[in-house]
């Protein structure tokens, strides 16, 4: 829905991708960052915006406050989410590069954080905003949004990995794995899997999966081998193949129909976790997308 003058809406639409940048790290859903930003798109045709100085601050506050209410019912609904929750993958075609603070291990460290402190740390670090205007946006003081992002940072830096595994070689790793896993090949898995590795798979309830992390390589690769024994050894269409919140990966189409998408952190040329995204309702948004990808 656009206001009747389109230049009364240019300040809004220049600001959109980063607003859907920002509402996606607090959120870790692009339907519900979608949604955020729509509404914050009505708030500002309504709002007296002659009376706004600065459009992207106002249009920042807006949607983080929008964001930590749509926190709140999204905290409780995780507490009975049925399985392992995991952000909606977002994939990056290989001609693009993906923003670092939309890694899948920083949006698994902002999982762990309060909501203030993600709205802070992204505020701040990420989106260049001082302290002042935090304050007037989490309605705290300045040091104490200080705090928060401090906080926040640490806990950033904990999960963060020492070495990020070039492009080339994450390619190489997800392709070996994709041929492993899929033909239960259980030595390509030995070489391929670090003994502590772990494998979370969301389907949110709607699609199968496992309802608890698959912890070690014993147990991971006795999943896989049986997963691939019971599908017959057969690959599934690959429909990506490349970068998927910061990490190597590939979306395949699944013998029951399903889109699924794979990714893989690795850590001295061992993978050290496998990431399954099953859920339907986060992967819609990959659909039409995936169907333009060579």
């Amino acid at each position: 829905m656009r206001p009747p003058d389109d230049a009364l809406a240019d300040p809004f639409e220049a600001q959109r991708p980063r607003l859907i940048r920002l509402a996606y790290r607090m959120l870790g859903s692009m339907s519900e960052a979608e949604d955020v930003v729509q509404d914050a798109f009505l708030r500002w045709h309504q709002a007296d915006r002659a009376a706004v100085r600065a459009p992207a601050a106002y249009l920042s506050r807006t949607v983080t406050r929008l964001c930590l209410d749509v926190l709140k019912s999204a905290r409780m609904r995780r507490e009975t989410y049925i399985g392992p929750w995991l952000p909606e993958p977002v994939a990056e075609p290989a001609s693009d590069s993906l923003d670092e603070d939309v890694s899948l291990t920083l949006m698994m460290a902002l999982e762990r954080l309060s909501p203030l402190e993600r709205a802070a740390f992204l505020l701040h670090d990420v989106f260049g905003m001082g302290f002042d205007e935090i304050a007037a946006t989490l309605d705290r003081e300045p040091a104490a949004c200080r705090q928060l992002a401090a906080r926040a940072r640490a806990n950033v830096r904990a999960s963060k990995p020492r070495y990020a595994v070039d492009r080339e070689t994450g390619a190489r790793i997800a392709e070996a794995f994709f041929a492993a896993s899929r033909s239960g090949d259980l030595g390509g898995l030995r070489a391929l899997l670090a003994d502590s590795v772990v494998v979370r798979s969301d389907g949110g309830g709607l699609a199968s999966a496992a309802l608890n992390p698959i912890l070690g390589f014993d147990k991971v690769a006795r999943l896989l081998v049986s997963v691939a024994r019971k599908t017959g050894h057969a690959r599934p269409p690959v429909l990506y193949r490349g970068p998927i919140n910061g990490l190597p990966g590939f979306v395949t189409r699944e013998a029951d129909g399903i889109l699924q998408s794979t990714a893989l952190d690795i850590q001295d040329g061992r993978i050290v976790a496998v990431y399954i995204v099953r859920n339907p309702e986060k992967l819609r948004h990959l659909s039409n997308l995936l169907t333009e990808m060579p």
